[in-house]
């Protein structure tokens, strides 16, 4: 029962506007924007989302809803002059789920409620037309069965088939009245077999189950997934519309479609979508039909294509956006069933917001929440070489841009399995349809034989930035069998590689190479905007983004450890580097110096073995420092445990012990094999690492600042502009850094004193512990600046030892919904963010000019951006191919923020 006595739980299409979505869902609020703009829209109501949650949560309908929608239903019954499921003149009507935002195919719908056995014959003399009735009536019994009963919907789709064999027909407008009268006697046996009960005869009965399925349908297994895969709430329920039917199957003047006011592939204007004669809408995103594009319904209808052309271009101006539109047309008259601000491509997405700007439609700051770091991330993927040797087996329609390659898998199940054991797959399939989403987030693309741009593999492919090609026509799917022939008869079989190429809509056999995208290259400055298409994709990037720069705060630094990245990563934009690794510099061929470090028995031995890596140090800290002159650069102090530069423990004790048996020297290996066992540790993570390893082992840190330290005062001797910052990791009390930091200062202090060169160098740490979080006010006391470790930090709050827990349960919480991503992909603002947050309240408390970054791969995940942005970090820090995702984000967290402000 509802709290509110007062709460309304229906809202005529009349009654709402676009900006209800979270009462109306996203379908209802459009038809009430279409149905306040005059367009053609079909009369009907709407339950809200609230009805939905009352529902959900206890298990029954609230106990006003029975009377509103009876009170609404009498309207309607009035306005079309019709009774729902009278014997002679019935109204019929549509039952759809929609919430607020857009999930294609995942919840229910169930159109021609209001058939039975009486009413049927009333609707073939409404009509004219048995064959249409029967038709429609087919229908019904199928989606009412499979959606509202729970039938396995193979079972109907076997029975039309077998019915179609029998006519020796291949498709279902060829079967006559006679044929669907015997289809649903069959179809109403399976619902009796099946469902242990007979299809209902009361149509108020069959819309209150229909509208009870579509609530039931917001926790299907697969809504929970799309869910969780596109980052939707769990708890906004579904709101149900209920409007009355319009038919595009009365013959070949009727038909139904799917339009785009721009190519959601491309972003290019034209005249874009899918249309089907004699078909109801489902037949469209089912791609059980192959449609002609939207362009020939000129030469079919050049009447409604005039209208329905009219009426695209005032939802674009409307809206400000690219919509896609759902329409049918009844016997010359165009109806309007849907519209929403369409999925598109990354690629189109770039292109759209730059055109809505040049037709003033909307501003900068509005074309750059357009897009997002995501699709530039996908536009920076690379693509398949056009000058490679391939073999094509077939072209479909180009659905969803990408390359992707993998090995043929023709269902879903095989799709999952063979992912989570390491292979990369490319699911077939004839098409595909919501229960096959487990399948198609597995693969690295997804190919179908039947259905164009508007089915559902294509809508849910761009959704989720997969590449994808449709209606391959050419190429036989028999998923039974797993394999697909070719038109020439050549056959591929399950474990075949596959290319896709989707933005050509080419398919070819084996394992094509690929090229860098361009829009890497021109962010390595390598390409220029110009005229092809892929220039002017370029061009529209070149134009977002320097509109991000401009009005981001946070500023962008690159995790880099030699010259070579840091060059890559100023190309990318880098504002400098927020984390130089300094272990990576022990690798290759100076391991033996480390491992002399090690195993230094004596005070001698030991500055030995640091004198001997000085000089490589200063070597590498000069060429970084070139690489960013003028920038700043945070270097990292040693941070592992030093058995990460021991040989592996068993092949040591393998050496060892064929050495000893063969009689043979082994002095050095036995007296490192002693030191693997000296320094080994249960949880090395959380042993002797970092700021301990500077304080148990003399002379390691102070080496390592007087190469940084030689290394600037090197650079500017020669001119150079180094802006060297010195980070101390795994700090968890100012007592640590304090010890340090006394002796980095007495360094810096010789170094100058010997080179007659003035140094400013920053010293500060990492906030990587929760108590060096939870005293950051103590800590700032000695520190220039803090740089959030989130990767450690993560580890450390959540007691995860992250190579461990992703392989062993993460997949069980993500599926279980404990997490809704990743919390070492997407920051955790509850936990680790309110650590951050309250650490950079208490360090600026402290100390009110202290530098404030972040440099765990946070640093370049979109929604992190966004809350480091918002708790005032100064920049971010991330791997060079992230830089511009990153300064994409900082841009739309300034202008989001703005926007806010205003308002």
């Amino acid at each position: 029962m509802s709290e509110n006595k007062d709460q309304k739980f229906v809202y005529d299409f009349t009654e709402g506007n676009r900006d209800l979505k979270d009462l109306l869902g996203g379908k209802g609020a459009n038809l009430a924007e279409m149905t306040n703009l005059g367009l053609p829209v079909p009369p009907g109501f709407t339950i809200t989302t609230e009805a939905c949650k009352v529902y959900l949560e206890s298990g029954s309908e609230p106990v006003e809803l029975r009377d509103e929608v009876s009170a609404h239903l009498d309207a309607l019954e009035q306005k079309m002059g019709k009774k729902l499921g009278q014997a002679d003149n019935p109204l019929l009507v549509s039952v759809r789920s929609g919430a607020k935002f857009s999930m294609p195919g995942m919840m229910d719908t169930v159109l021609n409620i209001g058939l039975s056995d009486e009413s049927v014959a009333g609707l073939a003399a409404q009509a004219g037309d048995e064959r249409f009735a029967w038709d429609s009536y087919r229908r019904l019994i199928q989606m009412f069965g499979k959606t509202v009963l729970g039938v396995d919907g193979e079972l109907f789709e076997e029975a039309l088939e077998e019915a179609k064999a029998a006519k020796k027909v291949t498709v279902d407008t060829d079967l006559d009245a006679a044929d669907l009268k015997k289809l649903v006697k069959g179809f109403k046996k399976i619902v009796k077999a099946q469902a242990g009960r007979d299809f209902p005869q009361d149509p108020r009965e069959q819309m209150d189950l229909a509208i009870e399925a579509v609530f039931n349908s917001w926790n299907t297994d697969r809504a929970k997934l799309y869910r969780r895969q596109e980052r939707i709430p769990h708890d906004l329920g579904t709101a149900v519309n209920v409007c009355s039917m319009v038919f595009g199957n009365l013959g070949p003047d009727s038909g139904t479609g799917v339009a785009f006011t721009r190519d959601p592939a491309s972003g290019h204007q034209g005249v874009y979508g899918d249309y089907l004669q004699n078909a109801q809408g489902e037949d469209v995103v089912a791609g059980i039909r192959n449609t002609v594009p939207l362009a020939e319904l000129e030469s079919i209808d050049k009447a409604s294509y005039d209208q329905l052309m009219q009426i695209m271009e005032t939802l674009e101006v409307h809206y400000k956006d690219l919509c896609d539109i759902e329409f049918t047309i009844e016997r010359g008259q165009l109806w309007m069933l849907q519209t929403r601000v369409g999925k598109r491509t990354a690629g189109a997405a770039f292109r759209i917001a730059t055109q809505l700007v040049d037709q003033g439609l909307i501003d900068e700051a509005e074309a750059l929440q357009r897009v997002n770091g995501a699709q530039l991330a996908q536009l920076m993927f690379p693509k398949f070489d056009e000058g490679a040797k391939v073999e094509q087996i077939g072209r479909g329609i180009a659905a969803s841009p990408g390359a992707a390659v993998g090995k043929a898998v023709f269902d879903s199940y095989t799709a999952v399995k063979w992912s989570r054991s390491g292979e990369k797959v490319i699911l077939i399939r004839r098409e595909t349809n919501p229960d096959d989403l487990d399948g198609m987030i597995a693969s690295e693309g997804i190919l179908t034989s039947r259905g164009g741009k508007t089915s559902h593999a294509a809508v849910v492919a761009r959704g989720m930035g997969k590449t994808c090609v449709c209606g391959a026509e050419e190429l036989e799917v028999d998923t039974k069998r797993r394999r697909m022939t070719t038109a020439s008869g050549q056959v591929v079989e399950e474990g075949d590689v596959v290319s896709i190429d989707g933005s050509t809509g080419k398919v070819y056999l084996g394992e094509v190479p690929v090229v860098p995208s361009p829009v890497v290259e021109y962010f390595e400055g390598r390409m220029h905007a110009g005229a092809d298409d892929a220039d002017e994709l370029v061009g529209a990037v070149h134009r977002i983004m320097a509109y991000a720069d401009r009005v981001r705060r946070l500023r962008v630094r690159a995790n880099a450890d030699n010259a070579e990245d840091a060059l890559r990563a100023r190309r990318f934009g880098a504002q400098g580097i927020g984390l130089c690794r300094t272990e990576h510099m022990f690798l290759g061929e100076r391991r033996e110096m480390v491992e002399k470090l090690i195993l230094a028995d004596t005070d001698e031995e030991r500055d030995e073995a640091l004198a001997a890596l000085l000089p490589l140090q200063r070597k590498d800290f000069v060429e970084l420092f070139e690489a960013m002159d003028g920038l700043p650069v945070t270097v990292r102090l040693l941070d592992p445990p030093l058995h990460e530069f021991l040989p592996d423990i068993t092949e040591l004790s393998v050496r060892v012990a064929l050495a000893e048996a063969r009689k043979e020297p082994h002095e050095n290996e036995l007296r490192l094999l002693q030191a693997v066992h000296r320094l080994h540790e249960q949880n090395p993570m959380l042993g002797l690492r970092g700021v301990r390893l500077g304080l148990v082992i003399p002379g390691l840190f102070t080496m390592q600042v007087r190469a940084i330290a030689e290394a600037a005062a090197q650079r500017i001797d020669a001119k150079g502009d180094p802006r060297a910052e010195i980070m101390i990791p795994l700090v968890g009390t100012v007592q640590e850094l304090e010890l340090v930091r006394d002796e980095a200062e007495q360094v810096i202090a010789e170094v100058q004193a010997k080179t007659g060169v003035e140094l400013k160098l920053a010293l500060g740490t990492m906030i990587e512990l929760p108590r060096a979080a939870v005293t950051a006010g103590q800590i700032a006391e000695a520190a220039e600046f803090f740089s959030f470790g989130t990767n450690d930090l993560t580890q450390t709050v959540w007691g995860f030892s992250r190579d461990d827990v992703e392989a062993s349960f993460f997949t069980a919480y993500l599926e279980k919904g404990i997490f809704g991503v990743s919390p070492f992909e997407t920051i955790d603002k509850d936990g680790v963010g309110a650590l951050v947050r309250s650490a950079v309240e208490a360090g600026r408390a402290t100390r009110p000019d202290i530098k404030l970054g972040v440099c765990g791969e946070h640093g370049g995940d979109p929604e992190s951006v966004h809350f480091f942005h918002e708790v005032g970090l100064d920049y971010v820090s991330c791997s060079p191919f992230r830089i511009p995702v990153a300064r994409l984000e900082a841009g739309r967290a300034a202008a989001e923020s703005s926007g806010s402000d205003s308002r």
